[in-house]
């Protein structure tokens, strides 16, 4: 089989050309809706903690959350920050395969038994969990006054 390629070139180059037109028609005929998701979904945990450094955040409200966080289904890291304002920043990455909303639920759950172990001034400002959308990687907003170009070339010129 192989020797057949080999002594026939043009047949070769001819074959490869087909396969590269298909993938270009199936590139450009893909929505992007179906495109996989490249990011994993991710999960940020914010809190604050007025007054505090980014010290007493990572000891007093960093550390106990992410000892609970910890082991959740489906999670691959999580990183956190503290910073001298008084903020808090818990980022927890999943699974491509785990579904973002029920990872949401599952870290907030979490959070929640975390709150007993948390100062008062944290729990008074709330700890906030919610859903990071990263697989978007660029929007692109076209307009145009010409009738010919009606919402659907605009909605697809936007998704793209």
């Amino acid at each position: 089989m192989l020797k057949t390629f080999i002594e026939r070139p043009v047949l070769s180059t001819v074959i490869s050309i087909i396969i590269v037109i298909l993938g270009v028609l199936g590139y450009t005929t893909l929505p992007v809706e179906q495109y996989p998701d490249i990011a994993p979904p991710t999960i940020q945990v914010n809190a604050v903690y007025p007054g505090a450094s980014a010290e007493t955040i990572l000891e007093s409200v960093i550390i106990p959350i992410e000892e609970q966080i910890n082991g959740v289904e489906g999670m691959t890291y999580m990183t956190s920050s503290a910073s001298n304002n008084g903020t808090a920043n818990i980022t927890v990455y999943f699974d491509q395969k785990t579904d973002p909303d029920i990872a949401a639920v599952n870290v907030q759950n979490r959070v929640a038994r975390a709150n007993p172990l948390l100062p008062q001034e944290v729990i008074q400002t709330g700890v906030t969990t919610q859903k990071q959308q990263t697989s978007a990687l660029m929007f692109l907003s076209v307009y145009s006054e010409n009738e010919n170009y009606n919402n659907i070339t605009q909605l697809l010129f936007k998704t793209i």
